[in-house]
């Protein structure tokens, strides 16, 4: 009986060790085969990217799911076969050809590559993005909710904005309202995680918009919990080392103007039952209205750009539930005080910052990103959109957004905060 015991005790000694050397195999050598270390903003030049070369794609990573689930989930006996599956991980690579044929003149778009004065440039702009997001996080006379906080004290579901692509080892937290679509798009390309009629997409512009925003096409950081448990933000600290990080950000006032000109000025059920409706109500005098938005606006009722901003500037509303995803502040977004992002590109520069990032991953090869839309909300309306709200309306306004418009660089609106 004694020596049954001691056994026991010995196989779940032995496990519990192996367990931990994983971890820490996976911590300091392990990950440096797998996960694609492409900090390039800080540490090196000329578009260099370590550690990766032309034509070489990584799949380890389902396999790593794959790996995790069968170690939690396995008795000793079987761990002599996992830590061979650990060293098969290590040196597998993909063996699919990628087909590249996009088409390369789109009529009223510019496809063009970028000289070299104009990557040096793009680096140059990069260091002072990344020093002012920097400088200020580290300000301790700045101060914004949530700017002190760690990493682990974010909870998941404020991660779910953070996508990963493990083939090229990429990160990218995407802000509605700043190109979005076409970077989640981008994203199924790369990760390959969408296919048509069993062949993964290789033009974004193929993939519909409906699928696009599917929450099952993307893996983010939110999913980790309920594929990882207790290893999740172990892993989530590995990938945000190792992978490139980047995110596309807008002038805050600008952002708020597109998403209204999206989500009120056109027919949208979801948004005029969910948000359109109790603003009339609120902020209109209105009654009785019309359970369809179709309805609603054969009568001439629509939100207007003045209950917008009453309903943001409004306290009940962040006590009834936080910001909608297409007004909620970059900061609440994306952290970029607890992540260090690698790339922040603008939409103000967007075709320009696209074409610089695609070349630093090296997957401009593989795919162009999709061309700027015309009808694009302009920084000059600001002055139309915000004439009739309220100066002290705007001042407020500002103070919501105030840590956007600073931690990006974008210039403080004088002319709007201002008699």
């Amino acid at each position: 009986m004694t020596k049954a015991r001691l056994l026991r005790l010995s196989v779940v000694l032995v496990s519990i060790f192996m367990i931990l050397l994983i971890i820490v195999y996976w911590d300091n050598v392990g990950t440096a085969h797998f996960y694609l270390h492409t900090s390039f903003s800080r540490t090196h030049s000329s578009g260099a990217i370590p550690g990766i070369t032309a034509g070489e794609d990584w799949e380890a990573l389902p396999d790593v799911d794959e790996f995790l689930a069968k170690l939690l989930s396995s008795n000793p006996k079987q761990n002599s076969s996992i830590s061979r599956k650990t060293e098969q991980l290590l040196v597998r690579g993909s063996s699919k050809t990628v087909v590249s044929n996009l088409e390369e003149n789109v009529r009223g778009y510019d496809w063009s590559t970028h000289n070299a004065r104009n990557s040096l440039d793009q680096e140059k702009l990069q260091i002072e993005r990344q020093r002012t997001l920097r400088e200020f996080c580290a300000n301790s006379s700045f101060t914004f909710p949530t700017k002190e906080r760690s990493f682990d004290d974010i909870p998941n579901y404020e991660l779910n904005h953070l996508i990963v692509d493990d083939r090229h080892g990429i990160i990218y937290c995407y802000v509605p309202k700043v190109a979005c679509t076409n970077w989640k798009r981008v994203m199924i390309v790369l990760s390959e995680s969408l296919l048509d009629q069993g062949v993964p997409y290789r033009n974004p512009l193929d993939i519909p918009r409906e699928h696009v925003h599917n929450t099952s096409t993307h893996l983010t950081f939110n999913k980790f919990w309920r594929r990882y448990g207790k290893f999740s933000r172990h892993l989530m600290k590995i990938k945000l080392k190792k992978y490139t990080k980047f995110l596309f950000v807008r002038d805050p006032f600008v952002r708020l103007i597109s998403a209204f000109r999206s989500k009120f000025e056109l027919e949208n059920e979801e948004f005029y039952r969910r948000f359109a409706i109790p603003m009339l109500k609120l902020y209109s005098n209105h009654t009785n209205l019309p359970t369809s938005v179709s309805e609603a606006f054969g009568a001439g009722l629509k939100v207007s750009f003045s209950d917008f901003i009453q309903y943001l500037l409004d306290p009940r509303t962040e006590k009834m539930a936080p910001f909608n995803e297409h007004w909620r502040q970059v900061y609440r977004l994306c952290h970029p005080c607890q992540i260090d992002y690698d790339f922040i590109g603008k939409l103000e520069t967007l075709d320009e910052d696209a074409a610089y990032l695609l070349q630093l991953l090296k997957v401009d090869r593989l795919l162009h990103f999709p061309p700027s839309y015309r009808n694009r909300t302009a920084s000059s309306w600001e002055d139309d959109w915000f004439a009739k709200i309220p100066l002290a309306w705007r001042q407020q306004l500002y103070k919501l957004y105030e840590a956007d418009f600073v931690l990006f660089g974008y210039p403080k609106p004088e002319n709007l905060l201002k008699d």
